[in-house]
């Protein structure tokens, strides 16, 4: 399988995991302040899972620079994470619609926990068909330690959602931050 295919199969199934969330969301009843505020968890919950899946996909377009070719490890690996980010639409619809209940959060955290699992073990199978290429594997090795603090935070905001949810949306958008930005040093590696 060449990357193309690869990539291309990646972001359409992205893009329908963006599409099935956005139908999942329902407008008011009316134009009442009352009713728009009893969407407000759902609408926020969408927000949140829609940067998560665009963040996705910008580092996964980056990381998928780095493999030379693609193997039956990195297809795996691959159909992996798209597995763990195809069930992002019912973790977030359950999340807005019990109102960032402690459960609901939690669950959510540990689906993201699970996805940047996902994510690593991808990265790990792309590292290893290139392992004579020393600024590449620099660079994977840094991406690599920012999905384990990624991995602690996700940890944390499982455990705090049980008491305290907010919490966990904080750590959420902190999560957001680090990743925001896709590494560009791996296409300069490549190109190396």
């Amino acid at each position: 399988m060449s990357k193309t295919r690869l990539e291309a199969f990646s972001d359409g199934v992205l893009a329908i995991i963006i599409t099935i969330m956005v139908l999942e969301l329902k407008p008011p009843h009316d134009t009442s302040w009352a009713s728009v505020q009893q969407v407000f968890p759902t609408l926020l919950s969408y927000a949140i899972s829609f940067i998560i899946i665009g963040i996705y996909w910008g580092n996964h377009h980056h990381l998928l620079q780095a493999a030379p070719s693609v193997n039956s490890a990195i297809m795996w690996a691959n159909l992996n994470l798209l597995f763990w980010l195809s069930l992002i639409p019912f973790t977030t619809a359950w999340m807005g619609e019990e109102d960032f209940k402690g459960l609901t959060v939690s669950i959510y955290a540990g689906h993201q926990l699970v996805a940047g699992l996902a994510y690593y073990i991808l990265l790990q199978s792309i590292s290893r068909t290139i392992p004579e290429h020393a600024p590449l594997q620099s660079v994977l090795q840094k991406q690599g330690r920012k999905g384990l603090r990624t991995f602690f935070l996700y940890a944390a905001a499982l455990i705090v959602a049980l008491y305290y949810p907010p919490i966990s949306l904080g750590i959420f958008g902190i999560v957001l931050i680090i990743w925001w930005i896709p590494d560009r040093n791996i296409e300069k590696a490549v190109k190396e």
